[in-house]
This record gives C-alpha cells, sequence and structure tokens, in this order.
C-alpha cells in the first residue's frame, strides 16, 4: 500500500520539478509599498525613498491555481537564502514580491533553480 502513495508522491514532485523549471517570472516595471502592517494590500510609489520599495515578479509562463502553486514554490526556496517574500494579487494576477535590495539574490536563486527571467529591452 505504501509503494503507490510513494509513487504518486514522486511523480508529483516531478511535475512540479519541472514546472519551475519551465517557469518564467517578469519583474514589473512598478515600484510598490505595502499599505498596511499584515503585508496584504499594495500600492505603486512614485516617491524616490527606497526605505520600504518592493518590487513585483509576476510569472508569465502559468496563470490560474499553477502559478499561485509555482509562487509558493519560489518564495519557499527564497526563504532558505534568507530572502523574504510575500505573495499578494497585483493587476488580477499573483506576484511575489521582494525587497527592492533583494533583487539581484533572487534572480540569482531564480537562475540556479532553472526558472527563466523575462526582460525589457528597449531599442535604440
Amino acid at each position: 500500500m505504501l509503494i503507490p502513495l510513494v509513487v504518486n508522491w514522486l511523480h508529483s514532485l516531478e511535475i512540479l520539478i519541472t514546472m519551475l523549471q519551465l517557469s518564467v517570472v517578469h519583474r514589473l516595471p512598478q515600484r510598490f509599498r505595502w499599505l498596511s502592517d499584515r503585508h496584504s494590500v499594495i500600492e505603486t510609489d512614485d516617491t524616490d525613498s527606497e526605505e520600504h520599495d518592493v518590487i513585483a515578479l509576476r510569472l508569465i509562463s502559468h496563470d490560474g491555481v499553477p502559478a499561485w502553486e509555482i509562487l509558493h514554490e519560489l518564495k519557499d526556496m527564497l526563504t532558505a537564502i534568507q530572502v523574504d517574500g510575500k505573495i499578494a494579487e497585483c493587476e488580477g494576477q499573483p506576484c511575489l514580491f521582494i525587497r527592492r535590495c533583494d533583487e539581484s539574490a533572487t534572480n540569482c536563486c531564480l537562475k540556479n533553480q532553472g526558472v527563466a527571467i523575462a526582460e525589457t529591452f528597449i531599442g535604440r
């Protein structure tokens, strides 16, 4: 009885790892700040203050329930390297919010796990 459960668990884990490696995140261009201490409500921040500056990473390769699940896995990965992240909805989509000062560490961690980072290039 235990073997089928282990096989199903391993299959689910394999699917999740594949989804992470096929994930693409995009950094939203706006800067944000939390409106409350509960860190559940955000707003765009046009000030020059970087003290509470957070950025949003949106998953563009998945949507719906899989997007929420993948973002939670990404958040757990970042927790392992002591980067605090919060998941909240922004513009109708789930996003992972991190402090701006943690952006480089976040990008390195995600790339090392096979997550692609989409970047905007401005043509001249």
